[in-house]
């Protein structure tokens, strides 16, 4: 199942998260934002307007029926446009994605527009959505460099459980994360930025879901711990962005 597929209101559990022993705190937090971040899920539903998908498509040259369910859990419009726009525009040769689907399939199809020898290196703990989205790939004769790993406790101070993805290039140029999933805990993403050395002077992290309570709190948390990086929230879309641009 990729975001070609209509799926649930929820993500999907996984065996690592069912295996995660919270403490007390990480049930505070769970419970805590989950009880007010309603109003953002709800929207987040809607995965933007059709007008706004066919102009994607159109503009990657990909046919009118290539995105057919957006919204819920899964990348809306507004993050996919980002993705290409970025992509497009600086050329980067190395794209690394944490959560594979419909980002995957447009940040590929961006680099082959671009040509210029742009690699994508995606990492999802479902070993099946890894499977489905090669396929989809391929079915549009795209290609990424696809890998299922485990979810695995993340260093201190970060919460929840992160990608157990082995070691990473220098210089990437674009970092996207769009997992995991805030049902582990609300912090969970904010484990990306032990890689945040990884990236290149210059180069970007997007975040999805940038303006649920819980990402507006890492982005605060980055600002402080990172003040190399400018970090905003880019309310544009159903869901924000956090996009942070290296500056030294």
């Amino acid at each position: 199942m990729t975001s070609r597929e209509s799926t649930q209101f929820l993500p999907r559990a996984h065996a690592d998260e069912a295996a995660f022993d919270r403490k007390p705190s990480d049930w505070a937090a769970l419970l805590g934002i989950g009880a007010i971040q309603w109003p953002w899920l709800l929207r987040s539903l809607r995965g933007g307007s059709q007008a706004d998908k066919q102009e994607l498509l159109a503009r990657l040259e990909l046919p009118p029926d290539t995105l057919p369910n957006l919204g819920s859990w899964k990348a809306d419009v507004a993050l996919l446009g980002k993705i290409a726009n970025r992509i497009l525009t600086a050329k980067p040769q190395t794209v690394v994605e944490f959560g594979a689907g419909a980002s995957t399939l447009i940040a590929a199809r961006a680099l082959q527009m671009v040509g210029e020898d742009g690699r994508l290196i995606s990492f999802d703990q479902h070993a099946d959505f890894v499977e489905a989205t090669r396929q989809w790939l391929g079915e549009h004769e795209l290609s990424a460099d696809m890998h299922a790993v485990p979810l695995v406790s993340p260093p201190e101070p970060w919460n929840g459980l992160w990608y157990d993805h082995g070691p990473l290039p220098d210089d990437i140029d674009l970092m996207l994360i769009d997992g995991p999933c805030w049902t582990i805990h609300p912090f969970t993403r904010g484990a990306a930025a032990q890689v945040f050395d990884k990236i290149a002077i210059g180069g970007m992290v997007m975040l999805d879901d940038g303006a649920r309570p819980g990402e507006r709190i890492l982005r605060r948390r980055w600002a402080k711990a990172w003040p190399n990086f400018d970090f905003e929230l880019v309310s544009e879309g159903t869901k924000g962005t956090v996009v942070g641009i290296r500056k030294s």
